[in-house]
């Protein structure tokens, strides 16, 4: 929270709030209990005097709602000034002290009464977005099953080690990271990643802590603690960057930070203009009045909450947000740049066409692709080695970078690779057939000619072009950066939706493409994580998609998709540019109020009572509306996954 702002200012995970994040209910927070018993005191002072009572019966009543209100900004207040800091809290108290030594102890309880319910809401909506994003944590089940010494025996999930193989039964939650020894089944991971269609696993997939086994027994191996997994770390990172300030945030604090040194110059000097005038009891209520007038606390808690608010129920719906920076800027983006390569499409190309000729059969062009292939850990060569059982026995196979690999077969040089390295010469025109259908081609070689080509083709996500035409209408410029050759990329970009293709990229080149899109316009890349950490790092706001259980993705990208539907984009888009308006409503209200009620203030049109009402409602209505920035729900998630309207234009 701001340095301006009257509480919270002890770092994240101090004791206060720890004992906080455990609050679950409204009453349960000490905040509102000590609120709403100041409230009770108060009206009970009130109706004593409508009512006649002597005022050794009024008195204690409001003297001890004054107490017990202070409580919950009044110690921090002197933690921080023992520090040097003063902050709204300090102009309240001064006003409060200010108040008694007037003798207006019902206005002095009046005004502590209605400080402490804007502080009670805000320390309740911040243990709520606390509790709800610790409650990631409670998807571990409370008991893990392992296999020790021959023996199944159950265990708390804290005393898991690494190469412990647990047993998960069908419906049991998994306890920590693995990976799949034995067994076959679809996971449920959309408490995780916010993906509604079951994950489909076997041996060696790795599964992740909190994934619900669906329909077949497993043995995984462990390869994560239990403080260390996958959905620890996601708790982690979030609550360690809600902290990360926007450039709307440090305004707000800007402005706060240097408002109450400038509010208590003032009343300084609105004092002594009353000495001067021969009023100064008038003009010193008058400049009481004007310190809770200016109150900066609503600025200077405007934007956190909303930025706490937010962050919290991406988190929920497998989007990380690193902090109140990252958001900001996501919701300014008007560019979309997205690689082609497991964004786009799935990353499991498949063979689609093999052509041969001359003698050759397309079972010989097959057979000797994927002898050379045989020991690549490429994409396109696990896609030939899918394609057929048949491996010719090719020898002395060596790799030529960034143009194909050679080998010998039968005392025979044969080569594959990419078009131009190889020339296709009889094979030209269906090898551009093959690249205009979106699909890549490589050539197979033998003794000097070309007897075939291969063409793979990594399949555009089912919702792929649904989503280019929801990010199309919102107002939103999409590129896409790729690798691949022209022609094939262009024929993918097509079926996309996506017109502004950049083709023939290498890492380098497509941070160089990013610079130049951020010259025009706020821009985002969306990529991997991993491969184009350059591009990513280059943007505004980098994106990696299919980050779980990826460390590299989740510590490097702004944001990062948890899971692999490509929907969780104009989602996440629409959530930030949300917020942003929010955001913007928040600071704008805090700062009209302060323009309003000065001058109200110095003048007598409204009193203390007035002024301490109108502010601390307007103050309660920023954080009520911040709040809504934390409204997304699982359903509003599994809604993103079909067709729906336009996304409304991007402002």
């Amino acid at each position: 929270m701001s340095d301006a702002c009257c509480s919270h200012d002890e770092p994240a995970g101090s004791e206060h709030k720890e004992t906080e994040e455990e609050a679950v209910g409204f009453w349960q927070v000490s905040e509102v209990r000590a609120a709403a018993t100041s409230g009770v005191l108060l009206l009970a002072g009130w109706i004593s005097s409508l009512a006649g009572a002597p005022e050794w019966v009024t008195l204690p009543l409001e003297i001890a709602s004054l107490l017990i209100a202070a409580w919950t900004f009044v110690p921090s207040t002197v933690r921080r000034l023992v520090k040097g800091k003063i902050g709204v809290g300090t102009l309240m108290t001064i006003a409060a002290v200010g108040a008694v030594a007037l003798g207006q102890f019902e206005e002095a309880a009046m005004l502590a009464f209605l400080y402490s319910i804007s502080e009670a809401l805000e320390e309740y909506s911040l243990a709520k977005t606390r509790r709800g994003l610790r409650a990631l944590l409670d998807l571990v089940p409370a008991e893990a099953t392992v296999l020790r010494g021959g023996l199944e025996i159950t265990i708390d999930p804290a005393a898991l080690v690494l190469g412990d193989r647990m047993v998960v039964r069908p419906g049991e939650r998994l306890a920590t990271d693995g990976r799949i020894i034995t067994g076959r089944t679809s996971l449920d991971t959309s408490a995780l990643t916010g993906e509604s269609v079951p994950v489909e696993a076997g041996p060696g997939s790795e599964v992740f802590a909190g994934s619900i086994n669906g329909t077949g027994p497993l043995e995984v191996e462990v390869t994560s603690t239990a403080e260390n997994n996958s959905l620890a770390r996601i708790v982690h990172i979030v609550e360690a960057e809600q902290s990360r300030k926007g450039p709307g945030q440090r305004l707000a604090d800007s402005i706060a930070s240097k408002l109450v040194p400038g509010i208590l110059i003032a009343a300084v000097l609105i004092t002594a203009f009353g000495f001067i005038v021969g009023e100064p009891l008038l003009w010193f209520e008058r400049a009481l009045v004007v310190l809770v007038a200016a109150s900066p606390c609503a600025l200077a808690i405007s934007v956190p909450v909303t930025v706490v608010a937010s962050v919290g129920a991406a988190s929920r719906i497998g989007v990380l947000i690193k902090g109140g920076g990252a958001l900001e800027t996501l919701g300014k983006i008007r560019t979309i740049a997205l690689d082609k390569t497991g964004t786009l499409t799935r990353n499991k190309p498949a063979v689609i066409d093999v052509a041969a000729n001359g003698t050759a059969t397309k079972a010989h062009v097959l057979a000797l692709a994927a002898g050379l292939e045989a020991r690549s850990e490429h994409p396109l060569a696990r896609a030939i080695l899918a394609a057929t059982p048949n491996r010719a026995p090719v020898t002395d196979v060596d790799t030529v970078p960034g143009a194909g690999l050679t080998g010998r077969f039968e005392g025979k040089t044969v080569r594959l690779g990419r078009p131009g390295w190889i020339e296709a010469g009889p094979l030209a025109g269906q090898v551009e057939h093959m690249q205009r259908a979106g699909a890549t081609a490589v050539l197979i070689e033998e003794a000097g000619e070309a007897i075939g080509a291969v063409a793979v083709r990594d399949e555009l996500r089912p919702e792929a072009k649904d989503v280019i035409t929801r990010l199309t209408a919102a107002g939103y410029t999409t590129a896409m950066l790729t690798g691949d050759n022209l022609i094939t990329a262009t024929a993918l970009g097509k079926d996309a939706g996506i017109t502004q293709v950049h083709a023939e990229l290498r890492p380098e080149d497509k941070a160089e493409i990013i610079r130049t899109l951020k010259g025009r316009a706020p821009t985002a890349m969306v990529g991997d994580g991993v491969n184009d950490a350059p591009a990513l790092a280059t943007a505004d706001t980098g994106i990696a998609m299919g980050a779980m259980g990826t460390d590299v993705a989740i510590e490097t990208a702004d944001i990062a998709l948890m899971g692999e539907d490509l929907n969780h984009l104009p989602q996440v888009l629409e959530h930030a540019r949300r917020t942003r308006g929010i955001m913007l409503q928040n600071a704008g209200l805090s700062l009209l109020l302060i323009a309003v009620l000065i001058p109200l203030s110095l003048f007598g049109v409204l009193g203390l009572a007035a002024v301490v009402f109108i502010h601390e409602l307007a103050e309660v209505l920023v954080i009520a509306n911040g709040v809504r920035a934390g409204r997304i729900s699982r359903k509003a998630a599994l809604k993103a996954t079909q067709p729906s309207p336009a996304l409304e234009p991007a402002s």
